[in-house]
């Protein structure tokens, strides 16, 4: 199924499908950085701020190999089987991590849930880039890529609502939920790969190598470049942006609430920034996001009246979250659809060392200055780092006109 053979109500299941699974990823991303100020004060386990960022690290070194894994995966096989497998695999981390005993437990099972979030979002990128009309599909897929942020909010809410009155642990049960939609994946997921040019057909398990090839080789290494930016950026704010607020003299309460609008902003501000990026601007949208987070992270670290913090919060979402989402979407934008996944994946299995370094960078930030700017400035680096690779892309953002036509001697031998 492609954007040419999917009836509009077919299109409309599939993309509610992708919302709700990009909401488990999201209810999950933002869970650590909700509970992280419970957490430390959890005396048996023996936590201290140092043990958030490590607990971050440990779920983004998961990511790679699902990313990864699953993007080729997609390419090869078909989205439906990798996209049930990880459903299954990720909502028995989360119960794990529910029901662990200790803080070793817990991050084993942090380290499986990371494995499962990896292989999911490069699964529903494709899938929804491949059912998309082509001159919406960054606004469907910045629609699929709310659910990350409502799955945050979520989070969010319930810890604001909840913490400290009850077990942190609690906040991680109702990630087991998920696996009961598999039926509903199974039914509306194509089982087969993405068509095949003859040419290529015979070469289809050389796709990775196919990345850097001189079509694709500037564009890709670009954009392994900015996913990490832009991952580094993301877990560094959803792990660590609540422990920072309290350390700046904010309760927990607003600390919760500062990450909620932090979320929505990510949210309303994608879905109005998306129409923009289908009409040609996809590339300079990216890096306005990128600047956003920049200075809106900077306003933020200043005291403000609060009204204002929570519209500020909101923008840093925006660009937080935002560039994330919309490197994703130029990367489905610049790869043909039977390289689509596999670009996808090892992109963004490439960017989740960014997932990896940004919490344990900021453990490192915030431990060696006293002051609470210090954290402000380190979420910064990222975003305007980021910036200048997104600077450097094509302008027009499409696949090549004309490909590599793959002699079949060579694809035998690569194959």
């Amino acid at each position: 199924m492609n954007s040419t053979t999917a009836t509009p109500a077919r299109q409309v299941g599939g993309l509610a499908l992708a919302c709700l699974i990009l909401f488990v990823d999201g209810y999950d991303l933002f869970t650590l950085g909700t509970v992280g100020p419970s957490l430390v004060h959890y005396t048996p386990w023996g936590a201290t701020t140092s043990t958030i960022g490590l607990l971050g690290s440990v779920t983004a070194i998961g990511m790679p190999f699902g990313s990864t894994l699953a993007g080729w995966a997609a390419d090869r096989w078909g989205r439906r089987t990798p996209m049930v497998v990880a459903i299954v695999w990720v909502s028995a981390s989360m119960l794990g991590a529910a029901l662990a005993p200790g803080l070793e437990f817990f991050a084993v099972v942090r380290f499986c849930t990371g494995i499962g979030i990896g292989a999911l979002a490069p699964l529903v990128g494709a899938f929804v880039t491949d059912t998309a009309p082509a001159h919406r599909r960054t606004l469907h897929l910045m629609v699929a890529l709310a659910g990350l942020g409502i799955g945050g909010i979520a989070s969010s809410l319930l810890g604001r609502l909840l913490l400290p009155d009850v077990h942190f642990q609690w906040l991680f049960l109702p990630g087991a939920v998920p696996v009961v939609i598999v039926p509903l994946i199974w039914r509306l997921v194509p089982a087969a790969p993405p068509a095949q040019e003859p040419a290529l057909t015979t070469a289809r398990r050389n796709r990775v190598a196919q990345l850097l090839t001189p079509q694709f080789r500037r564009t890709t290494i670009l954009f392994w470049a900015a996913t990490f930016m832009s991952m580094a950026l993301v877990y560094s704010t959803s792990s660590w942006l609540p422990t920072v607020m309290v350390k700046a003299g904010y309760d927990l309460g607003s600390s919760l609430d500062f990450l909620m609008a932090f979320t929505l902003g990510a949210v309303v501000g994608g879905l109005v920034l998306s129409p923009i990026a289908d009409r040609g601007h996809l590339r300079i949208v990216t890096l306005g996001t990128f600047l956003l987070a920049a200075i809106a992270l900077l306003v933020l670290s200043t005291p403000q009246p609060r009204p204002l913090l929570l519209v500020v919060s909101a923008l840093a979402g925006l660009g937080s979250l935002g560039c994330q989402n919309m490197v994703a979407a130029c990367m489905t934008a610049c790869y043909p659809p039977r390289l689509r996944g596999t670009g996808l994946g090892v992109g963004l299995g490439v960017g989740r060392i960014g997932a990896m370094v940004g919490p344990a960078y900021l453990s490192v930030v915030t431990g060696a200055f006293d002051s609470h700017l210090a954290g402000f400035y380190a979420f910064m680096v990222p975003a305007v780092l980021g910036a200048s690779v997104i600077a450097l892309l094509p302008r027009r953002l499409a696949p090549p006109s004309t490909e590599p036509v793959v002699p079949p001697a060579t694809a035998t031998t690569a194959a």
